[in-house]
């Protein structure tokens, strides 16, 4: 509080006090200037006593209009004096003083009624008048000023008649009046410091407790901002994830069943890039408006980041009803947007049906029906089924299993062989992933290398087959058959993401393995910029280490690849080898890679040799190097070795995969 405000809350209280002590004292006046009509009246001084009766009269009725008057206030403007316009405090304040000093006034004219003090009724008019100023006093605490106007006429008056009587005793007494006037206005003055202490007291506590109030309602605004900042998307208004899993955690506090489905805007990444993140935002302001029209009032809406949407429903649909919603939303999406081509902008859905209990785990079960819809293209759905639950269950299950893994050496690498020479001679082993899970048996290289991108292990895992083919080719080495070479894959973002080239090589060297015996076969995952890995590659390459283009022929894998990479062998997908026999297209594609690799100098594996048949085909068409279960699977490192010896006499027959 301002000290202006607060003086201005002191004199309001000073005013209030004065209109309670004024309507107070105001009758007991009243009644003293009827005893003192009286008295005049039994003197024989009854027009002079009915003079000034009616003359306290109209002033006591005065000071009563003067209290019942409305009090302006501070904010208000205008003029004290003008129209009936409310007066202000101060000039409340200053008509109580001047009707107090025009009552004063009028007990300072008693003397008149009692011929100067020295008629019989003196002692009667005294007392009166000592009486009524030390009333005056006692109900004018709060505002001296009153008390002090109206006490100062009276008891002047006193003393100036007892002067002018003269004599000893009067002299005294007037002397006696004078020393009583002073300690009344000392009185006034001090009770009124004490009044004006407590209201400073009790108008800084309010004060006080109105800021701490303030700030208390301050303070829960802007928690509930905070609060719902935190559990509401900034841009679309709709829940995030934080909220949106509130959500789902009350509903499986109920044990209730319902709809889960999580969106994903396809082609939304091009808008961003074509038109900037400004019309990226307005895009997804407008999703998150399409799908809260489409949906009832009951469904929980949520925007869980980037562009990615979440809806929950109470009910529990059947899969015809979830079916038709999941289409009525991607019809939704699929509408032009302003400033968009048709077709720009579409949505993936994965719906989970079913009891809602743990949220972490119905968001996986919803996110693998979401990535189930979109490997089906554009505007898709899946409803999660228990296909996509065993493949969720097994993903879950080895992200958090790798990592032990990893530690414990559980991971196996088995060799399968190349072969050279029509299948007399073993060309190159190559590295395999073998993992026998407890739970779900043997899982698939890809599942494993997949998973070890996501859950950081990618490092981890290849110095585990870097070793294993180090110690493959040491053993090979031992027992004279060191010029087989020993391949394994890596694909490009593992290029990219780690020093392939410096812990490969650090390893090779530590093990005391030559360069040239490893194989470096580079699998297709996407169209990955070359240049990002060319100095990795140039660096293996020029230290001994043989490149390999696996998957050949499909994918990004092309004849482009050679002139951009430093291979020295590729490796034709099995794809277009099995079978080969039935698909004169598939060997006329053969063909002809094996006539580009003699114009650029490299090596052909043939994959997916699984047959007789296919194997004769190979031949006729000139392949040199093959693989593929008609020669053998993948083996152990000791039976891969041991196979070694009878790879003569058993050719031809297969080992099981």
């Amino acid at each position: 509080m301002t000290q202006k405000k607060l003086r201005y809350a002191i004199v309001t209280d000073q005013l209030l006090a004065v209109r309670k002590t004024v309507a107070i004292s105001i009758p007991v006046n009243i009644l003293l200037g009827v005893a003192s009509l009286l008295v005049a009246h039994h003197a024989g001084e009854t027009t002079l006593g009915a003079i000034w009766f009616t003359i306290s009269s109209i002033v006591n009725a005065m000071r009563i209009i003067l209290c019942r008057l409305p009090i302006r206030q501070e904010n208000k403007r205008g003029s004290a004096f003008g129209k009936l316009y409310p007066l202000s405090v101060q000039h409340h304040l200053l008509l109580h003083t001047l009707f107090a000093f025009l009552s004063g006034m009028v007990w300072a004219f008693i003397p008149v009624l009692c011929n100067w003090y020295t008629s019989p009724q003196t002692l009667f008019y005294l007392t009166v008048v000592c009486g009524i100023t030390a009333g005056a006093v006692t109900h004018g605490f709060a505002y001296a000023r009153i008390p002090i106007f109206f006490i100062t006429p009276s008891l002047l008056s006193v003393a100036i008649c007892l002067i002018a009587a003269g004599g000893f005793d009067r002299m005294i007494l007037a002397l006696t009046v004078l020393l009583y006037l002073a300690a009344l206005i000392r009185s006034s003055r001090l009770s009124e410091k004490l009044v004006i202490n407590d209201s400073r007291l009790k108008n800084e506590a309010t004060a006080l407790s109105r800021s701490l109030e303030v700030a208390n309602e301050q303070q829960r605004l802007v928690a509930e901002q905070m609060q719902q900042r935190a559990v509401h998307d900034q841009l679309t208004g709709l829940l995030n994830r934080s909220g949106f899993a509130e959500a789902l955690e009350r509903a499986a506090e109920g044990g209730k069943e319902g709809c889960l489905m999580l969106f994903d805007l396809d082609g939304f990444k091009s808008v961003n890039d074509a038109y900037g993140h400004k019309t990226g935002d307005r895009v997804l302001v407008e999703v998150a408006r399409r799908l809260t029209e489409v949906m009832d009032k009951d469904a929980t809406v949520a925007r869980l980041g980037g562009d990615e949407y979440a809806i929950y429903l109470g009910t529990l649909p059947s899969h015809q009803e979830a079916e038709i919603l999941a289409t009525r939303l991607i019809t939704a999406i699929s509408i032009p947007f302003s400033k968009l081509d048709a077709g720009r902008v579409g949505a993936s859905v994965g719906i989970y049906i079913g009891k809602i209990s743990d949220m972490d785990e119905l968001m996986i079960y919803a996110d693998a029906a979401l990535y189930a819809a979109k490997k089906e293209g554009r505007n898709r759905f899946r409803i999660f089924d228990d296909a996509l639950r065993m493949e969720a269950q097994i993903s879950r299950d080895v992200e958090r299993d790798l990592a032990q893994a990893l530690s414990k050496e559980t991971l196996e690498i088995w060799f399968q062989p190349v072969m050279a020479d029509d299948g007399k001679r073993v060309d190159t082993f190559e590295a395999l992933l073998r993992w026998k899970h407890a739970q779900h048996g043997w899982i698939t290289p890809s599942t494993i290398i997949d998973t070890a991108a996501i859950t950081g292990l990618s490092e981890p895992l290849f110095r585990f087959i870097a070793r294993e083919a180090a110690i493959m080719a040491l053993s090979l080495k031992s027992i004279g058959r060191g010029n087989i070479k020993i391949a394994f894959n890596v694909s490009p973002r593992e290029l990219a993401q780690i020093a392939v080239d410096e812990l490969l090589l650090a390893k090779l060297e530590r093990m005391g393995v030559s360069p040239s015996a490893i194989v470096l076969e580079i699998t297709e995952e996407g169209a990955i910029n070359p240049r990002l890995i060319q100095h990795k590659l140039t660096r293996l390459a020029s230290s001994g280490v043989r490149l390999a283009i696996d998957d050949f022929g499909i994918g990004y894998s092309s004849l482009g690849s050679l002139q951009q990479i430093p291979a020295s062998r590729v490796k034709i997908d099995k794809s277009l080898v099995t079978g080969t026999t039935l698909t004169s297209t598939n060997r006329s594609l053969i063909d002809a890679v094996l006539r580009v690799s003699e114009a650029y100098g490299f090596d052909v594996v043939v994959e997916g040799v699984e047959t007789e048949s296919d194997f004769w085909t190979m031949q006729q068409l000139g392949c040199k190097l093959m693989q593929g279960f008609y020669f053998s699977g993948a083996m152990p490192r000791d039976k891969a070795i041991a196979w070694l010896d009878g790879i003569k006499k058993d050719i031809g027959q297969p080992l099981a995969p």
